[in-house]
């Protein structure tokens, strides 16, 4: 099926854009406190989008190897 997991893919692309937005703010609240190490937090948020964006392309395979069989 054509697009089967395109929604889901989607979502997990809109969440990956919200953890980098959280890590962005988690860095500048750390430079505007004069902090010179990268926040914990940061970390955390930019690990997890990393782990979401593969999740991503993982469905954006799947439905790529669903339409090449379909043809």
């Amino acid at each position: 099926m054509s697009g089967e997991f395109e929604d889901l893919r989607r979502r997990l692309e809109e969440i990956s854009d919200e953890l980098a937005d959280l890590a962005i703010a988690r860095l500048r609240d750390s430079i505007d406190a004069g902090g010179h190490e990268l926040p914990v937090d940061e970390k955390i948020l930019t690990r997890a989008r990393r782990a979401v964006d593969k999740a991503a392309d993982l469905l954006a395979r799947r439905d790529r190897s669903s339409d090449s069989e379909e043809s």
